[in-house]
């Protein structure tokens, strides 16, 4: 929507995108930028080129959640081949290591993944969007650095086995926030003795958001054509609507709004992580944190104040 300056309206919401093979993240942001007219768009969890699927968009003041969606569970279907491990530990990368792929039956298989279900500590690639020194590790690989990872704390809640044909897996999966597929295929395949790497991998689903409620590129330039993309948006607070809800009254609302602490009995101080206030209307607030030396709820982000909300 224009207005009478001639500026875009700004939109405040979520996009899941159908993200197609061969873009990589900042190609959809800058598609979407373009498309749309909005000039804050950011991605919440960035999704290798060679993978398709889920990839969460926020426009305009819903960038200010992006952390929230970032942090959430992701589900996979991933397809893995043994026999040829590579140095981007998908098929994109250079070959490192080439053996024939081990005659191994279902019992072997099931054997190997159950020791990558659960709380593990897991390298991520070399070739990473991870940032050290402000840089992204794959940039540095790409110039022939040495580029050196450290393991971090990541659960692989679902790991099953769906098919296994002519050295290749076929595999559904269910992580937590920064766990890499390539990284598990990676290691499977170090474990078997025979190396393996990622062969293809589609994104099925963001915490509550799936596949199925995803949009193409092509779908949505066209209702961007036809000037009807914004019906399209989710709003913004379904961002943070897998965090417990905490309702202020009035008074503690204003409080809130103003960025001060707000006393009152911490019935859900027990809970882990930040909550979402609202106001007695319903309306999103803020994001907040209990503050056990002082308790009382402390505004994480403000979002009531904001333009666009």
């Amino acid at each position: 929507m224009v207005t009478s300056t001639g500026q875009v309206e700004e939109a405040a919401g979520l996009l899941a995108i159908d993200k197609p093979e061969g873009w990589t993240s900042h190609d959809v942001v800058a598609r979407l930028r373009r498309l749309t007219g909005v000039r804050k768009v950011g991605h919440a969890g960035t999704l290798d080129p060679m993978a398709t699927g889920v990839l969460l968009v926020c426009l305009g003041q819903a960038t200010r959640l992006v952390e929230y969606l970032a942090s959430q569970p992701k589900a996979y279907l991933a397809e893995v081949t043994l026999g040829s491990a590579t140095d981007t530990y998908d098929a994109t990368g250079r070959p490192t290591q080439q053996s024939p792929a081990p005659d191994l039956d279902v019992g072997a298989l099931e054997a190997a993944l159950a020791e990558f279900r659960g709380p593990l500590m897991q390298k991520p690639p070399a070739y990473s969007a991870i940032k050290q020194d402000g840089q992204p590790l794959y940039k540095r690989a790409r110039r022939g650095e040495a580029v050196e990872t450290a393991p971090r704390p990541v659960t692989i809640y679902e790991l099953a086995l769906l098919a296994y044909q002519d050295g290749r897996l076929r595999l559904r999966i269910r992580c937590s926030a920064g766990a890499y597929v390539r990284s598990l295929a990676h290691d499977l395949g170090q474990a078997l003795g025979c190396g393996a790497h990622l062969s293809w991998l589609r994104r099925t689903a963001v915490g509550a958001f799936t596949i199925e409620q995803a949009i193409t590129l092509e779908a949505l330039a066209q209702a961007c054509e036809a000037h009807t993309w914004r019906s399209l948006l989710q709003p913004a607070e379904a961002a943070v609507a897998h965090l417990p809800a905490l309702t202020l009254g009035v008074d503690e609302a204003q409080r809130l709004l103003h960025g001060q602490l707000v006393a009152r009995s911490p019935e859900h101080a027990v809970l882990a992580g930040p909550l979402r206030a609202h106001g007695l209307d319903g309306r999103l607030l803020a994001i907040v944190q209990f503050d056990a030396e002082r308790q009382a709820w402390r505004p994480l982000k403000v979002l009531a104040a904001a333009k666009g909300w």
